[in-house]
């Protein structure tokens, strides 16, 4: 009965300490944990039966146990870190059964026994400690299956040598697959093994595809020989084996079908998109074309497509993966349980730069969606980039022609007219501005406030942040230091495809004023007559 206690209690912390790793560490899917835990639940309580002398009644739990371990094992590889290399695991899974099944049918027989050692605890432990071994492979460097896999191999050591010599000592293997399982929970590396990966597609290699033909036929080979030999023994065996080895190539081969399936929806969603983006005229085509792309692709949560880093901003999102090294194609920002985002900065392709003005394509989705679509979703961001930018390329040379018309049309009038950016840099200044001024060309980079006198800067300044047209009266400053009063009529056309700013045209009313009023402002105002000194901003050009 103590013995009965024990197992009890190694059973019930191995089952507590998955739990609580389980709500520690909060792994992206609990399916595959919850079944080790009902796993070791199972070899607990088969242990505490056979410690009580029922064998039969241990038996049942002892073979639950391994189809509860078995269906964890390969939860795992379920959008996880074995998904991209899954064919290689069927593969194996197939072969091992085959290979047991000539063990079982040639070297073991009718006893199903190997001595005292039980035939069909040492192929689960194989089965189990094959399919561990995949996972360590593939998860790399990875504390918690690493010890799932010590696990599963003192496991087998005990099922070998217990029967042999019964005692303590060689239960030593149960103990220690009860306390790594428990680890393996309760470490931090337990959440990568459910963590989504990007799938990688699978070369087809001739060595494999021989292996996968030859576990399909050896059962019936093996069925062929036993009825040449005088009559079946193993037609159950025989018969599951092929089953078993049936539903795996069947398996392998769904998945190269849905594979092979989601590239091509893949690869025609993005085609679809390529043509739409091509003729967009504007940005919200390119936003449209984007949006349906998406909706391809993925049931996505939701989709931003943000054109400039301020909308990004707006967003709460940052343009630059937080603690990464640059020139990143793509990154998770938020990893909440199932779901994610995902931001795609825009780059032009195939130069792999960003765009000056930034911007990003961000969607939100479960996180093994976007593993899947993670490659596809930044070719969508980066034919979106260079479709912005041929955009906004056609609209500068449309700009470019609109500005050169004009110079060739009114390069004799004496209209003063200025075209100036949203960032109020002058675009074009008419030749009567530049006499007026007496400069011959102005800087690539002078903005209206250059010219103003700074006693106006600031009404000008907070005109042109305001919307809409307006008019106001400001003093412009010659190359001579004189100064010319203006009154300035300007309209807000940064919403026309053609213009994208304010275009201003001026009025000289200096001709009208107190020609003392033309004089720059000095340093020393005392030198000046006390009628300038006492004017006012409100009536300082007597307006």
């Amino acid at each position: 009965m103590s013995r009965a206690i024990e197992w009890i209690l190694l059973g019930a912390t191995s089952c507590l300490a998955i739990i609580v790793g389980v709500r520690w560490h909060r792994p992206a899917r609990i399916g595959p944990w919850t079944l080790l835990a009902g796993s070791v639940a199972s070899l607990a309580i088969g242990d505490i039966f056979y410690a009580i002398k029922a064998d039969s009644v241990a038996e049942t739990f002892y073979l639950s146990m391994f189809l509860l371990v078995a269906a964890a094992l390969l939860q795992f590889t379920r959008f996880g870190s074995l998904l991209g290399d899954r064919a290689r695991l069927i593969d194996l899974l197939a072969a091992s059964c085959t290979t047991l099944l000539v063990i079982w049918v040639f070297l073991i027989g009718d006893q199903g026994t190997i001595g005292k050692i039980s035939a069909a605890d040492v192929i689960g432990d194989l089965v189990l400690i094959a399919v561990a071994v995949r996972l360590v492979l593939a998860a790399g460097r990875n504390v918690s299956a690493s010890l799932l896999l010590a696990g599963s191999i003192g496991m087998l050591i005990s099922d070998v040598v217990y029967p042999m010599a019964e005692g303590w000592v060689t239960e030593t293997g149960y103990i220690v697959l009860y306390v790594t399982w428990g680890l393996a929970a309760l470490h931090p590396s337990m959440k990568r093994l459910t963590e989504p990966m990007p799938p990688s597609p699978t070369q087809w290699r001739g060595h494999w595809a021989v292996l996968l033909c030859a576990s399909v036929a050896t059962p019936p080979t093996v069925l062929l020989i036993e009825a040449l030999n005088g009559g079946v023994q193993d037609g159950v065996v025989i018969a599951v084996v092929g089953g078993i080895t049936l539903l795996l190539t069947i398996t392998r081969l769904a998945d190269s079908v849905m594979q092979n399936g989601r590239a091509a929806a893949r690869e025609r969603a993005l085609r679809t998109a390529s043509g739409a983006l091509v003729a967009a005229a504007d940005q919200r085509a390119v936003e449209e074309a984007v949006h349906a792309a998406v909706g391809q692709l993925l049931p996505a949560t939701s989709v931003l497509f943000a054109t400039d880093n301020r909308k990004l901003a707006e967003a709460g999102l940052s343009a630059e993966p937080t603690g990464s090294g640059p020139h990143r194609r793509s990154w998770l920002a938020n990893k909440d349980g199932d779901y994610g985002t995902l931001v795609c900065p825009l780059w032009l392709e195939p130069m792999a730069v960003a765009r000056p003005s930034g911007g990003a394509l961000i969607v939100t989705a479960r996180r093994d969606l976007l593993a899947a679509t993670h490659d596809a979703l930044e070719v969508l961001a980066g034919q979106a980039a260079m479709a912005l930018d041929r955009i906004m390329l056609v609209e500068a040379v449309g700009r470019r022609d609109s500005d050169q018309y004009l110079r060739t049309v009114i390069s004799n009038t004496a209209e003063l007219m200025l075209v100036i950016d949203d960032d109020q840099r002058i675009r074009y200044a008419s030749p009567a501005v530049r006499k007026l001024l007496g400069q011959d060309e102005l800087s690539p980079l002078a903005t209206l406030t250059d010219l103003v006198h700074p006693d106006d800067q600031s009404p000008v300044r907070r005109a042109f942040q305001s919307n809409g047209d307006g008019k106001l009266f400001c003093a412009l400053r010659r190359s001579d230091e004189t100064q010319i009063l203006v009154e300035a009529t300007y309209r807000d056309l940064r919403e026309d495809r053609l213009v994208q700013g304010y275009v201003v045209t001026m009025r000289n009313v200096t001709d009208g004023h107190d020609p003392q009023e033309q004089h720059p402002h000095r340093d020393h105002v005392d030198e000046l007559p006390a009628w300038i000194n006492r004017r006012s901003a409100q009536h300082k050009f007597r307006y």
